[in-house]
């Protein structure tokens, strides 16, 4: 499986599985960091950045096999691995395969919201997709401010107007360039629900923060992902929103340390 990625520092390898639209330069705000002591390969996953679109159905399942055969041909399989979003349900489903993965962080993981939660989602992110599209000719100008890094990430980030130009820049283009978004939106919210892990499923850490004033994946969820997953060590991340690694990038550095040693 060809997948884009960057690799950087020296050290234990760690992976880095960013959310829905995102690329791997959804991680600049700690990679750099994180290089200090691992040698950090961040993906772009199938139809994401530059990996092309898998053929066919694109949902959790079919990413999840296409990370797997990913890291089967890269002499991977057991390497530590943070998710976000989409990418830290992602990181559930392969920890609770087996053996594909060693120690894992999950970042506000989607997939276990209920009830009115599920359209809410659907919608909001539909609607916020639709309206990235429509400003791409002058994103470069918006990211640029802090007025309009505000309306675009309030959302997703606690502080949005303190988030790097670039990076908000990068994101954006990346969410609309995406040939995969849709579809697998509507997979995430209406297809095949979360499975879970038993009870010492696994002897490998797993770890999954959550941002407590996250407006995607409402704080409350954390303890459905417990339930399923109830070997994990839940983190609350104060005054941050949906990507810790935003708006707590030490914070969530010292949590990925603390869980991968």
């Amino acid at each position: 499986m060809q997948m884009h990625y960057e690799r950087i520092g020296q050290g234990k390898p760690l992976l880095l599985i960013h959310g829905i639209g995102g690329s791997c330069k959804s991680w600049d705000s700690i990679i750099d960091q994180l290089a200090l002591q691992r040698e950090v390969i961040a993906i772009d996953l199938p139809g994401h950045g530059k990996t092309p679109a898998l053929k066919g159905e694109v949902s959790i399942r079919t990413l999840a096999d296409a990370v797997t055969l990913f890291l089967q041909e890269n002499n991977m399989t057991g390497i530590d691995t943070v998710g976000s979003s989409m990418g830290g349900r992602l990181v559930l489903e392969l920890f609770r395969r087996g053996s594909v993965l060693g120690a894992v962080v999950s970042l506000d993981p989607g997939g276990f919201w209920k009830g009115w939660e599920i359209p809410f989602f659907y919608n909001t992110i539909a609607a916020s997709i639709r309206i990235v599209r429509l400003l791409q000719p002058i994103m470069p100008g918006i990211s640029k401010s802090a007025i309009g890094r505000s309306l675009l990430l309030l959302q997703f980030s606690k502080k949005p107007s303190q988030l790097s130009p670039q990076l908000v820049l990068n994101e954006m283009q990346a969410y609309a360039a995406s040939p995969s978004f849709d579809e697998l939106l509507r997979n995430l919210a209406y297809g095949e629900q979360q499975k879970g892990a038993p009870h010492e499923y696994r002897a490998k850490p797993l770890a999954i923060g959550w941002g407590k004033n996250d407006r995607v994946c409402f704080p409350k969820q954390a303890a459905r992902a417990i339930k399923l997953f109830p070997d994990a060590t839940l983190h609350w991340f104060e005054n941050c929103g949906h990507f810790p690694h935003w708006d707590a990038p030490q914070k969530t550095i010292e949590l990925i340390y603390k869980t991968t040693g």
